[in-house]
């Protein structure tokens, strides 16, 4: 028997930090490659030093879900889930190269395959560009428009700004966008300068954010201009300096999140089957057209 786990920080304070680990969570388990899928939190319940035993298969493979290496995914979960013998080294990273290592929980006999977070996953390149095809309406989005990969970005995790770095090069490199930016709330190029980067008329903004919160959805579109005050809202595209801004919201919410999760545990050793490309196919909304799949970036 295979269980899977998604680990996530959750929230005290905002009902809907859960909302996207419970859904991809969902659909995940719909695949049925997976005796179990249990999620665990820092903030909610189960904790991530609980989760395990909530599982009855004694081999498990825990998938972080979040954007990048840091204190969470070195410190704070190998510790609460108790893993014998956890040594960084085991992972080899660069700060973004964190792929899987193996270890104990011998206090509840399991073996635990513990993989990277999935921000940092090559396929959620595919996830960016699927947000951005999202928040168009256009499944070829590209032509035309630039896109900002946003992040927090922070002095205390070099690694936070790295993560979103990989994706906007990646993408860049496909050459699908006229213009490719990184941008960060809290280091420069700030994202509250967004259309100083860009010359593109059409700019998509796609937060590389698990879930939406009080930065996507209050601070960001106030930074950038999109409206004086969150609690009114904002028009999607909205004209800011001779711009139109198509902001995304949270990266983590497109439901082929679902897909990188699942590739981290394949990636790790765990049998899944075609449930990779049926994520593709169900989250994909050109299927229904006729239009074939088209992320486009790891395809």
């Amino acid at each position: 028997m295979q269980a899977l786990v998604i680990v996530a920080h959750g929230s005290h304070l905002n009902p809907d930090a859960s909302t996207p680990t419970y859904d991809h969570a969902n659909t995940i388990a719909e695949t049925g490659v997976f005796d179990e899928v249990r999620t665990g939190f820092w903030k909610e319940e189960p904790s991530f030093r609980e989760v395990l035993r909530t599982v009855e298969s004694d081999e498990v493979y825990v998938v972080p879900l979040f954007v990048s290496e840091g204190y969470f995914t070195e410190e704070v979960i190998p510790r609460e889930l108790r893993l014998e013998g956890w040594d960084l080294d085991e992972w080899e990273s660069d700060g973004t190269s964190a792929t899987h290592a193996t270890f104990e929980a011998a206090d509840v006999g399991k073996t635990v395959h513990y993989c990277g977070p999935v921000g940092t996953h090559d396929a959620m390149s595919d996830v960016i560009v699927r947000r951005a095809e999202s928040v168009t309406g256009d499944d070829e989005v590209g032509e035309g428009f630039a896109l900002a990969v946003v992040g927090h970005g922070t002095e205390r995790n070099e690694n936070s700004a790295k993560a979103v770095e990989l994706h906007a090069d990646r993408i860049a490199e496909t050459d699908r966008f006229e213009e490719v930016e990184a941008l960060f709330m809290d280091e420069d190029p700030e994202v509250d300068d967004v259309t100083e980067f860009f010359e593109t008329t059409d700019v998509v903004v796609v937060p590389l954010f698990v879930a939406d919160g009080y930065h996507t959805q209050e601070d960001i579109p106030e930074d950038m201009g999109l409206t004086d005050d969150y609690r009114t809202g904002w028009e999607t595209p909205s004209e800011v300096d001779g711009h139109r801004i198509w902001y995304a919201g949270a990266v983590g919410t497109e439901a082929l999140m679902a897909d990188v999760v699942i590739e981290r545990a394949a990636d790790a050793g765990a049998s899944v089957g075609d449930a990779i490309e049926s994520i593709r196919r169900r989250t994909d909304p050109s299927v229904d057209a006729g239009s074939g799949s088209g992320a486009g970036v790891g395809d």
